[in-house]
C-alpha cells in the first residue's frame, strides 16, 4: 500500500490528495478519542488535504545553507529598514507597551516581524493544512513534531473558529504576521489590542504583543545584552565555540568583548565567515532566546543587526 501511494503521488508532482498517506486514519482516531473531534468532519477535512512534494523539497534545503553575507543581505537591507521604520511609526504606543510589559526592546520586536514576513507582506502561500499534513506523514526525520503541530492546528482552528481549508502560511506551517507555529499560537498569542479576539493573521498589535510574550516566555532578560563583537587574540581551538563560559574565562583565553560587561556574564563564542576572514561575536542568553524562534545563529544575528539598523536610522 505504501509503495502504491507513493507511486501515485509521484505521478502528480505539484499536489495530490493526501488522504491515502499512511497514518492519517490512525491520526483521526487519536483526535476523536483525545479531543472529541467528530470523525466524519475530520475525514472530510483530510479528504481535501493535498500532499505537496514542494514542501518536502523546501524544508530539505533550508535557507541557512547560504553563506553568511548572502544570508544577511536577504534580511538586513534598505527595504526592511524602511518598512521597519514605517511599522514603528504606525504602532509606537503598542511597541512601547509591549516593551514595558514583557521587557523586550521595541527594535527587537520590529526586526523579528520584519525578518519573518516583511511586516505582513509575505505570510506564506501554502495552505497550513497541506503543509502540516505533508510533513506529519511524509517527513520521517521530524514526523513526530509535525504530527504534534497538526494536532495543535486542529485545536487552534476550533478555538479561533477559522477555516481549516483556507488558512495559509509557510512551508513549515507557520502562520500570520509573526509566523507562529500552531503550538506557539495557542500558548503565546495574546489579544494585545483588547478587541476580544487573538488574531495574528490580521492584527499587527496582537502580533507585537505576542512576539514579545513569546520571547519573554523563553527567558528573555530585560536590559541584558544580546551579542557583542569580540576580539580574538590567538587561534581558536576545535570545539572552543561550543561551550558557554564567563567573560572572565573568555578573556583568559584571549577573547575579549567590545565594551564593558560584567565578567561573570556567561556567553558562547560564534563566528561568521566575512570575505576571506572571520568575524567573532560573544552571544548571550537573549541571543539564544531568539534562536528559539528559529534555531539558527544566522537567523538570530540578522534579527539583531536589523534591529540595530532600524533603531539607528530612527534616531
Amino acid at each position: 500500500m505504501i509503495r502504491l501511494v507513493l507511486f501515485l503521488l509521484l505521478l502528480c508532482p505539484l499536489a495530490a490528495p493526501a488522504a491515502e498517506l499512511p497514518g492519517i486514519p490512525q491520526f483521526i482516531d487519536e483526535m476523536v478519542a483525545r479531543h472529541q473531534f467528530k470523525r466524519d468532519e475530520l475525514e472530510k477535512v483530510f479528504a481535501r488535504a493535498q500532499y505537496r512534494p514542494a514542501i518536502i523539497e523546501a524544508i530539505s534545503r533550508p535557507f541557512t545553507v547560504k553563506p553568511w553575507l548572502e544570508y544577511r543581505a536577504a534580511f538586513v537591507n534598505q527595504k526592511r529598514i524602511k518598512l521597519g521604520l514605517k511599522f514603528w511609526e504606525k504602532y509606537p504606543l503598542t511597541l512601547r507597551r509591549a516593551e514595558k510589559k514583557y521587557g523586550v526592546p521595541q527594535e527587537i520586536v520590529v526586526a523579528l516581524i520584519g525578518v519573518e514576513t516583511i511586516y505582513g507582506e509575505n505570510m506564506g502561500n501554502y495552505r497550513v493544512l497541506d503543509a502540516l499534513t505533508t510533513l506529519a506523514f511524509d517527513y520521517p526525520r521530524r514526523a513526530e513534531f509535525f504530527r504534534g503541530e497538526l494536532e495543535q492546528y486542529l485545536l487552534l482552528s476550533r478555538d479561533q473558529e477559522f477555516d481549516l481549508l483556507d488558512t495559509r502560511g509557510s512551508y513549515a506551517g507557520a502562520m500570520g504576521i509573526p509566523q507562529f507555529m500552531p503550538s506557539s499560537y495557542r500558548k503565546y498569542a495574546v489579544d494585545f489590542n483588547g478587541n476580544g479576539k487573538t488574531d495574528l493573521r490580521h492584527e499587527a498589535r496582537d502580533a507585537i504583543g505576542s512576539v514579545a510574550n513569546y520571547l519573554q516566555g523563553y527567558g528573555w532578560i530585560k536590559d541584558a545584552p544580546v551579542a557583542v563583537r569580540a576580539q580574538v587574540n590567538g587561534a581558536i581551538g576545535p570545539g572552543e565555540t561550543a561551550t558557554p563560559r564567563t567573560l572572565a574565562a573568555w578573556a583568559a583565553a584571549g577573547i575579549v568583548p567590545e565594551g564593558k560587561l560584567p565578567p561573570e556574564t556567561s556567553a558562547r563564542l560564534i563566528e561568521f565567515t566575512v570575505g576571506e576572514g572571520k568575524e567573532y561575536w560573544l552571544a548571550f542568553n537573549n541571543f539564544d532566546v531568539i534562536t528559539r524562534y528559529n534555531n539558527s545563529d544566522f537567523y538570530a544575528m540578522t534579527v539583531l543587526q536589523l534591529a540595530e539598523e532600524i533603531k539607528k536610522t530612527r534616531r
